[in-house]
């Protein structure tokens, strides 16, 4: 099913290309019957992508993986018959991990050293699945231990804000199941992640746990990019897993039952600014080389995960329009360029620098298409 989407995406985004550099005589549909030919026979953009994601794999901006990524870029261009290959240098936010993401959640008295449990308690030391969100700051290494507020929207948040000092707000935002379009119902609640800890660090709060951006089954918490409000406070900030989350949630609610203790470590911190690239391949235009058609997705990935939908997928098909067209013998009036681009994740560095230059250097656009929809 995986290749089926990937060939049926690709197909979808060359007659995008396609139809913008036909010289509008000769037979189209012939030239429209080769390039599906090509790509349903001899296509690479899957084996691209097994290489991406299985020899390269995490390639979050500023990391080794994405400096290896890099360079798989470059040949893989190279390979599907690209001239001018070249590396675009960015400057890009430098965030690390820093080691393992933990958290637990208690009934329990508050000790020293973290929960300690009362006598008969079945409610202690309950281990949570967390990863730390993107460009948050860390725990350090002694974490945090204090009462959790199970807060679930910014209305609640601004009913409550005199609850909030000293503690540790949980965002209980679900996905909404009527949103047939899931990615509509990512975007209605994406600001509890994004803005959510400078928010609850306005009135006081010492970290935040988000309901991870999803509405699966699993219990895998998903990071994503937050940002500070640098008037308030830099906490903590982690997504914690969909069954975790109902499970807190549901203690929480329980009436009598004290507070409840969250205890969480984090190691993330951010570096200085680092220097990455967009990978950039074309073929020449023939009778309008210096007018471009630019397509493209971006390089970069989380550091938890392969980034095979985001955005290996996109990767790969752009690279593919350049090499079915090639394959096809088919000559463009335009420069088609492809870009892979850095930093989408956590900072945008890359396409605004791609932006930046071609405006600097007075390029002619005449489409541009970013495939970051998966595959």
């Amino acid at each position: 099913m995986g290749l089926k989407l990937l060939k049926g995406s690709l197909l979808f985004l060359l007659l995008v290309v396609f139809g913008s550099v036909s010289a509008q005589t000769g037979d189209d549909s012939a030239l429209i019957r080769r390039l599906a030919d090509t790509i349903l026979t001899d296509g690479k953009a899957y084996g691209n992508l097994g290489v991406l994601t299985k020899r390269v794999g995490a390639r979050l901006s500023g990391s080794p993986g994405y400096y290896k990524a890099e360079k798989w870029g470059m040949a893989a261009l190279n390979d599907a018959g690209a001239s001018d290959v070249r590396l675009q240098e960015c400057m890009v936010p430098h965030w690390v991990r820093g080691g393992k993401d933990e958290a637990d959640w208690s009934t329990t008295t508050v000790g020293e050293g973290g929960p300690r449990s009362r006598a008969g308690s079945n409610q202690a030391g309950k281990v949570m699945d967390i990863l730390a969100l993107g460009n948050s700051v860390g725990t350090g290494a002694k974490g945090v231990f204090a009462p959790v507020v199970l807060i679930h929207d910014f209305d609640e948040l601004e009913r409550r804000k005199d609850e909030l000092k000293g503690k540790i707000v949980f965002y209980n935002y679900k996905f909404n199941p009527f949103l047939i379009e899931t990615f509509k119902a990512y975007g209605d609640a994406v600001r509890y992640r994004v803005f959510g800890a400078s928010r609850a660090a306005k009135y006081g709060a010492v970290a935040v746990l988000v309901r991870t951006m999803g509405e699966g089954v699993d219990n895998n918490p998903h990071t994503g990019a937050m940002f500070y409000n640098d008037s308030f406070p830099k906490i903590p900030a982690a997504a914690v897993g969909l069954r975790d989350a109902d499970a807190l949630t549901e203690i929480l609610e329980r009436k009598g039952d004290g507070p409840v203790m969250v205890r969480m470590r984090t190691m993330a911190h951010m570096l200085p600014d680092t220097i990455a690239h967009n990978v950039i391949g074309e073929i020449r235009g023939s009778e309008f080389p210096d007018q471009y058609i630019t397509v493209g997705g971006h390089l970069d990935s989380w550091d938890p995960a392969e980034g095979a939908q985001d955005d290996g997928a996109g990767c790969v098909q752009s690279i593919e329009v350049l090499r079915a067209l090639q394959a096809i013998g088919y000559k463009p009036r335009h420069t088609i360029r492809v870009v892979l681009f850095a930093n989408e994740e956590n900072g945008g560095r890359g396409g605004q620098k791609y932006a930046a230059a071609a405006k600097e250097a007075g390029e002619k656009h005449i489409l541009g298409l970013e495939s970051d929809a998966g595959g």
